[in-house]
């Protein structure tokens, strides 16, 4: 692979002990465009879990506030990704991260499950959609970076191995997706989000059954989507396919293009890593004063 650069230096890596480089190389350089959308759809995922769902939007956090949320989330993990997760940044991220989190009683199987999403989403969107599948060391590197993410987050009992996991991420899905109102009030803000990032306002409710089409049944059941045509999932299905195709054919991207660098109209002017995510109504209320 002549002009695939860093997925040929991917190949010579070891994942047990380079996992975090790997980790980067696919996410800013091998694929970045798809690496961030298998992202999106690994936290669309955990929207079909009631209890998760209920969360956020009891909080209004993803209803009244969807942007911001979604930069917060993307701008956490891609600090910890970029910087690494004993760097100042990356461990002042993991600990904006563990303090949003601990003021909710989240089960550990729930962390669990969502660290899982990240895990397989990726993987099972290339084997889908990429121009080429994660290798099997690029699915253990996969796999090592968010099981050293677990630790530093106090999740225990992480599966052995990536077989292991799979069987858990399945399981867990096939046990706790259910619908429930707030998947489908969550679901829907979010999938018009995702959508606007590439169409005006009035372009978004035609367009959601394109993007419905990459959400499995399992998935679209549980938040209450309908099924899109038979014909418009073949369509996107080969439009895809073609992209993947026009993609084996050109040069990986050269310079990184980190998540971080995005301009994102939440902060127009910068952000510290402080005042990523949510907080305490009384924390609220102290800044503004």
């Amino acid at each position: 692979m002549k002009n695939k650069p860093y997925s040929n230096e991917i190949a010579g890596l070891n994942p047990d002990r380079d996992w975090h480089r790997i980790a980067f190389l696919l996410t800013f350089h091998c694929f970045p465009w798809d690496m961030e959308k298998a992202l999106e759809f690994a936290l669309f995922r955990t929207f079909g879990i009631p209890a998760i769902s209920r969360v956020l939007a009891g909080t209004g956090e993803f209803t009244q506030r969807t942007r911001k949320r979604y930069d917060d989330t993307e701008l956490i993990l891609y600090e910890i990704l970029e910087n690494g997760m004993d760097s100042e940044r990356g461990m002042q991220a993991i600990a904006r991260m563990n303090a949003m989190h601990g003021r909710f009683k989240i089960s550990n199987d729930a962390f669990l499950y969502v660290l899982s999403t990240f895990v397989f989403e990726p993987i099972r969107w290339m084997d889908r959609f990429g121009w080429r599948p994660f290798t099997e060391e690029e699915k253990q590197a996969t796999f090592i970076n968010y099981r050293e993410l677990a630790k530093r987050m106090d999740i225990h009992d992480v599966p052995e191995n990536l077989e292991a996991f799979d069987r858990f991420n399945k399981d867990y899905e096939q046990k706790h997706f259910q619908y429930d109102p707030a998947n489908y009030e969550v679901g829907l803000k979010t999938l018009d989000l995702l959508l606007g990032f590439y169409l005006p306002e009035r372009l978004i409710p035609p367009f959601r059954p394109f993007a419905i089409t990459l959400i499995d049944p399992p998935l679209r059941k549980a938040m209450g989507f309908a099924d899109p045509p038979a014909w418009l999932e073949r369509v996107v299905m080969r439009g895809m396919k073609t992209r993947a195709k026009v993609l084996r054919l050109l040069p990986e991207t050269s310079s990184p293009r980190l998540g971080t660098t995005k301009k994102r109209p939440t902060y127009p002017n910068g952000y510290t890593i402080q005042e990523l995510g949510t907080f305490p109504p009384q924390k609220k209320s102290q800044e503004r004063e």
